[in-house]
């Protein structure tokens, strides 16, 4: 009746969370797999750069906080920050009220930015081609003293 060699089956595939319509939720979320925002987080919401996480915000879906994650599909409005390491997707509906640092950006006609769009691959590039290029240069002190 009762097999004591039975395993549980693991799932092979990333898991799945939704917060739906009716659902709120006041606190930070840290996840991997793909998050579905139907209804609303208070909170600010994080993942892993290096992983494979994937957020979904559905049209009316809301977020107040800082969303941190590889990639982003936006359709309903953040209040906060927006950071995507890989790909980041503002669909027709999405509103942003707040900056958004981003490696590779879709907008589609109709998408809301109110704040600043930054590119952080090419400035992270550009601080480390500054330093570097500034070690390499030599100072000369008596190029800047005038007789």
């Amino acid at each position: 009746m009762f097999n004591k060699s039975t395993q549980e089956k693991s799932s092979a595939g990333p898991a799945h969370t939704l917060v739906s319509r009716t659902t709120e939720i006041v606190g930070d979320i840290h996840f991997s797999g793909e998050l579905i925002i139907e209804g609303s987080v208070k909170g600010s919401i994080y993942a892993a750069d290096d992983s494979e996480a994937l957020i979904r915000v559905a049209e009316r879906g809301s977020v107040e906080g800082e969303i941190c994650v590889p990639t982003a599909v936006i359709n309903g409005l953040i209040q906060g920050d927006v950071r995507s390491a890989t790909h980041l997707e503002l669909a027709a509906k999405a509103v942003v009220v707040g900056n958004v640092f981003y490696n590779l950006i879709e907008m589609v006609m109709g998408s809301e930015v109110n704040g600043k769009l930054m590119h952080i691959s090419s400035s992270e590039n550009e601080n480390k081609k500054l330093a570097a290029n500034k070690k390499k240069l030599p100072f000369d002190s008596s190029a800047m003293q005038k007789s």
